[in-house]
């Protein structure tokens, strides 16, 4: 399959047409699936500047990609996150401008965000007990969290969405929670199977439920699949007649989750990663130092583009080198 000059695709004929970019490996919660003994410093925080952010997400627009997500770690612990949001903005081709965020700053910084230029929000909430979420991510916060959503609502973004990780003891008893949550708000929640990494193989072993407990509840309860837009990302999304909002399932352990991968991550330091459960990866940074550099990094991510795999192997238990989720933002 052939696409224009404008279009990165690679030899399966997936088209690319959104980014998700790393800007620290910094996270200030100890959720329990993730780093339950918070944040370690390994190396030196020299993440990619502002410029080069810019630089960046320029040539990837160049090549067709109009979406951006920043993520982290938790991309709002960086002072000058919202001049990322901005300087993301005003790349030309770059029409949707999200964050995912675990919602510490979001009653602080969402106007200013909104007025920057984010159009769409994540929130990772994993759970509306306060004792449980205090029990997932440490911190005593959701009700400060909670109001940042719903002032993110106020603001007229194009999509605000939730996050939330299926877990065993969090799970089937709390959708009935969660659809009451969205009855009345345009929100679109989305649980995400527990996934494997290199650091959490006995939490996983504990944790772990797979989708289809979801699916059952919501297809008992006459909630119906929505179809999912070019540029979204992987959740398979359903609606209700009577709910303003969503539910919905990223399931990365089901067949043929990776048939329709339409993304591509760069981590804080510079590197392209073409998948979150791979190897390595494609040092970008040294072509971020002048703006006459964009050729060359064009043409280095073009060139990276064979190396991407048909899919994970999470299934068969390899997580890649993906120490934690952390690293790489999910």
């Amino acid at each position: 399959m052939a696409f224009g000059a404008g279009h990165l695709a690679d030899g399966f004929g997936r088209r690319f047409r959104y980014l998700r970019l790393s800007v620290t490996e910094v996270c200030n919660f100890r959720c329990t699936y993730c780093l339950p003994d918070g944040w370690k410093k390994t190396a030196p925080l020299s993440f990619l500047t502002p410029d080069e952010i810019a630089r960046l997400i320029g040539a990837f627009a160049d090549l067709g990609l109009a979406k951006v997500r920043l993520t982290g770690g938790e991309p709002t612990v960086r002072k000058d996150f919202t001049d990322i949001i901005a300087r993301t903005a005003a790349v030309s081709g770059v029409g949707k401008v999200a964050v995912t965020t675990n919602g510490w700053n979001l009653i602080r910084q969402i106007d200013s965000w909104k007025a920057a230029g984010l159009t769409h929000l994540n929130l990772s909430l994993d759970a509306l007990e306060p004792e449980a979420f205090q029990r997932i991510t440490g911190h005593d916060r959701l009700v400060s969290i909670l109001t940042g959503l719903d002032r993110a609502l106020e603001l007229d973004l194009q999509a605000v969405k939730i996050n939330a990780v299926l877990l065993r003891d969090t799970g089937e008893r709390g959708f009935e929670d969660w659809a009451e949550f969205v009855r009345h708000r345009p929100v679109s929640v989305r649980f995400i199977e527990l996934m494997r990494t290199a650091d959490n193989l006995d939490f996983f072993n504990q944790n772990h439920v797979g989708g289809g407990v979801l699916r059952d509840w919501l297809e008992q309860r006459g909630w119906t699949p929505v179809d999912r837009p070019p540029d979204g990302g992987p959740a398979q999304e359903y609606s209700h007649p009577d709910y303003a909002g969503r539910l919905g399932l990223i399931a990365p352990y089901a067949p043929g989750f990776c048939d329709s991968c339409n993304r591509l991550r760069v981590t804080a330091r510079g590197k392209l990663r073409l998948c979150l459960f791979g190897e390595g990866g494609v040092d970008l940074r040294d072509l971020l130092i002048d703006d006459d550099q964009r050729p060359d990094l064009i043409e280095r991510i073009r060139g990276a583009m064979s190396g991407k795999r048909l899919g994970h192997f999470l299934a068969q238990g390899n997580p890649g080198d993906l120490g934690n989720l952390a690293q790489l933002g999910g």
